[in-house]
This record gives C-alpha cells, sequence and structure tokens, in this order.
C-alpha cells in the first residue's frame, strides 16, 4: 500500500519539496496551498474576477508535474510589463490566466485547479485550502492590524498572530488529506504567509490536531524581513505551535554557509536561523539540504527526497 504525504504551505519553499519527493517510489501525494496572497498577478485577477488567488497553486502545480514540456514552461511565463503599467495582460502570468478561464467556464475554482493537473500529468493532487476569497490580517505586537498579505512584511514591526475576519471553509479534500496521512510537512516558506494562512482555518486545524500522521516542520535557513527578524528555529516553531499547529519534529539545515552569502543575505535585512535551546518538546534533525547559486541559499530538492525517504522509513 502506498504511503501517503501531506505538504502544506505555498511559495517556492513549498515547490521544491514537492518536486524533491514526486519521484519517490509507492507514494501519494497531497499539496494544500494558500490561497491568500493578494500580491501581484494573483493579486490583479483575485480582485477584478473575485476567484481565490492561483500563484503558489501554479507554482506546486510545475513542480510536481512529470512532464518537462512546453505546456510546463507556458505555464509559468510571464507577459511583459516594461513601463510598470499594470495594464491588459502586461505582468500577468499565462498560467494564472489559464486557472482563472477555466475557473469562470467550470464555475468551480476547484475543479479549474483539477482540469489543469490533468493537463499537466501532475503527479499527486493540489488542493487549495478553501475556494473562498479570503484576505489575510496580522496583528502585530504594538497592536497595530494590518490588512493583506502582500502587506504583511512591509510593516517595520513583530507579528503577533495572523487571522481572518470571517468564518473560513476548508476544502472537503484538504481535511480528508490530512486525516488519512502517514506524514503531514509543513513549509518550506514563510511562516505567517505561507503556511499559516492554511492551517488557522478552523477544520485543517482541527484535522490535524486528529490526524495520526508525524507532523514534521521544515524550517527556514535564512530569517525573512518584515515577518520574521531575528527568529531563531524555536521562533519559528513557536510561531506554529501559538497557532494551534501541532509539530512532532524540526528538520534544520546544517550546511555551514558560504561567508559571501551571509554577507549578501544581511544586507537585505536577513540573518542566519539558528538553534538557540538545547532541550525541546520536538526533536530536532539536522541534515544537509541546501545548495547555493552564487550567493543565494536554496533548499535542494534531491536532499530534501532524501530526508522525506528517511521519515517515511522510520
Amino acid at each position: 500500500m502506498n504511503k501517503k504525504v501531506v505538504v502544506i504551505g505555498g511559495g517556492h519553499g513549498q515547490s521544491a519539496i514537492c518536486r524533491g519527493i514526486k519521484n519517490i517510489e509507492n507514494l501519494d501525494i497531497s499539496a494544500i496551498v494558500t490561497v491568500a496572497d493578494d500580491g501581484g498577478s494573483t493579486g490583479r485577477l483575485r480582485r477584478q474576477f473575485h476567484i481565490p488567488a492561483m500563484g503558489d497553486i501554479r507554482n506546486v502545480m510545475i513542480s510536481l508535474s512529470a512532464n518537462d514540456d512546453l505546456m510546463t514552461a507556458l505555464m509559468d511565463y510571464r507577459f511583459d510589463d516594461p513601463n510598470g503599467t499594470e495594464e491588459d495582460i502586461a505582468g500577468h502570468n499565462l498560467g494564472n490566466l489559464i486557472l482563472t478561464a477555466l475557473t469562470q467556464q467550470c464555475g468551480s475554482f476547484l475543479e479549474a485547479v483539477q482540469k489543469v493537473q490533468s493537463i499537466l500529468n501532475v503527479k499527486g493532487k493540489i488542493i487549495p485550502a478553501t475556494s473562498q476569497v479570503i484576505t489575510l490580517y496580522a496583528q502585530m505586537e504594538d497592536g497595530v492590524i494590518v490588512r493583506g498579505e502582500a502587506n504583511i512584511p512591509d510593516v517595520n514591526n513583530h507579528i503577533r498572530k495572523v487571522f481572518y475576519e470571517t468564518y473560513v471553509r476548508a476544502e472537503k479534500e484538504a481535511v480528508k488529506a490530512i486525516e488519512e496521512a502517514d506524514l503531514i510537512i509543513f513549509g518550506i516558506g514563510s511562516v505567517y504567509t505561507s503556511i499559516l494562512p492554511n492551517v488557522i482555518i478552523p477544520d485543517i486545524r482541527s484535522a490535524l490536531n486528529r490526524a495520526k500522521g508525524k507532523k514534521v516542520y521544515f524550517c527556514n535557513a535564512m530569517t525573512q524581513p518584515g515577518e520574521t527578524d531575528g527568529y531563531s528555529v524555536e521562533d519559528h516553531v513557536d510561531a506554529l505551535l501559538k497557532h494551534g499547529t501541532p509539530v512532532d519534529e524540526v528538520v534544520v539545515a546544517s550546511d555551514p554557509l558560504p561567508k559571501e552569502s551571509i554577507e549578501a543575505y544581511a544586507k537585505e535585512g536577513s540573518s542566519v536561523v539558528t538553534i538557540r535551546d538545547k532541550e525541546h518538546a520536538y526533536s530536532i534533525r539536522e541534515v544537509s539540504l541546501l545548495r547555493f547559486d552564487g550567493h543565494l541559499i536554496r533548499h535542494d530538492p534531491e536532499k530534501i527526497k532524501q530526508v522525506v525517504e528517511q521519515l517515511l522509513g522510520e
């Protein structure tokens, strides 16, 4: 019988995990993806057509596609916007436009996602956390409330919590996937704007706390300016725990970081995420996870695959 893995998140980090694990044999993958993004092409389409954000879903589709062909490349194609006008299709991503057109044609965002999955021969299921059009809010430590995912990292403040003002219904498929999973992975990505927008949905949070599968958080290697400034590994995990997310194990990159990379990231206000304490209520697994592209620090899909295979074997 196939093992079942659920990957919860959004953004490029979740895509890196999915790209790594899609070639593991006898594995059923379900990616639960946030639809709270309200910036860029995604935000424009969301406002114009009143549909959930699809940018992160498109990224995960491409990462899980079994075909490295023209259609996959076209899904990621972005129309030039040299003058920054954001008029007509300028700045839009073709994959976002396709998902928008199919949503209007089908009358269902979930059905549109499923149709594109079939076209791209996606390995596994991609499930929007909800089919509602949702707006993420953040309460800062000084009490200030920030509206909109794209605005949250722009505030020079520390985040206390993220929340929705209205009740959000989870997709039933997402709840079912969590309940049946042998392994549940959070990450890699923005804690407050990629992972938590999924798990603060009441039905998803309840399912996570009922689920018997092991819950593993893949921690970021570097802090994110405006979101996790100065955070340790423990601070990242505490953010999940405080929002009601259970965590059994944390995977942390043990790779030595080049001095040049650290200095380059420091100029952008980002610092190395380190382990602060010796004892934890959860276990910590330190393994090689990274690759380096010039000064850029990236999680290596092949190394992620090896770690997930170890977790499944245990």
